[in-house]
């Protein structure tokens, strides 16, 4: 791939966004190859750790959308949703998705950190949205994915007024769920990674679906979801290797 670094780890796939000479701002062939990933997951089902690349001077996870095409979309680009499809579609791949996100995460770059399950952050780590300030609105998930992570007020504040947020704060106020140094914040991935992958894939991946269901359809989808893991043999192996190791 020409934009992506794409790394299979079995259990994973990790995949770097890589065009440093731009700070991995999100083009048209990003959003193919990113498309590609995918395509790919959602054949074969694993977890996904999206970061971008860095160096020991500076982090970059994507400063946002390549402002050179975003200058020659016109309407018609617009209601194609080009980022926004593509951003749902990571958020609803069947296994959960990380962002590992150090340096900044600005405009499109910041909505598709918001796109994951989880976010992971270094220090360095600066979340924002400018995109009023450019004439356009954060139109790819950012004025409802923002406000679910961090609220309304602050969510207001980084859209309408351009704040900006750093590491901390965004540990502060749950829009990361944890902050690492710069060279410790893969093997934090990889760490979270490692946690998810101990559990029953299949029970991960229906909460994973539940969690995302409106709410006048719980509980039934709860009940659905549970009838097929109460059927699945993991259930049955993990709870009889449970039930056995309390006997030990």
């Amino acid at each position: 791939m020409s934009t992506l670094q794409v790394r299979d780890a079995g259990d994973r796939v990790i995949v770097v966004l890589d065009r440093p000479e731009v700070r991995n701002a999100i083009d048209d062939a990003m959003a193919r190859e990113l498309h590609e990933v995918c395509a790919e997951l959602e054949r074969d089902p694993r977890i996904l750790i999206v970061t971008g690349t860095t160096s020991a001077e500076r982090g970059v996870f994507a400063a946002g959308a390549d402002i050179g095409g975003l200058l020659e979309r016109g309407r018609d680009q617009a209601l194609a949703g080009i980022n926004s499809s593509l951003f749902t579609r990571i958020a609803e791949l069947p296994a959960p998705v990380i962002a590992a996100v150090d340096g900044f995460a600005m405009g499109g770059g910041a909505e598709l950190a918001y796109a994951a399950d989880f976010r992971v952050a270094s220090t360095r780590a600066v979340f924002g949205n400018p995109e009023v300030g450019l004439g356009i609105l954060a139109a790819a998930g950012g004025t409802w994915r923002l406000q679910e992570l961090v609220g309304v007020a602050l969510a207001k504040e980084m859209l309408l007024a351009g704040r900006r947020v750093g590491a901390a704060e965004a540990l502060e106020r749950g829009l990361v769920t944890s902050v690492h140094e710069p060279e410790d914040l893969a093997a934090a991935a990889d760490a979270l990674a490692d946690r998810i992958a101990e559990q029953d894939p299949l029970a991960v991946r229906l909460t994973k679906r539940v969690l995302r269901a409106p709410r006048d359809a719980h509980p039934l989808v709860d009940d659905l979801a549970q009838a097929v893991l109460f059927e699945s043999d993991a259930k049955r192996d993990r709870m009889t290797a449970f039930l056995s190791s309390r006997k030990g």
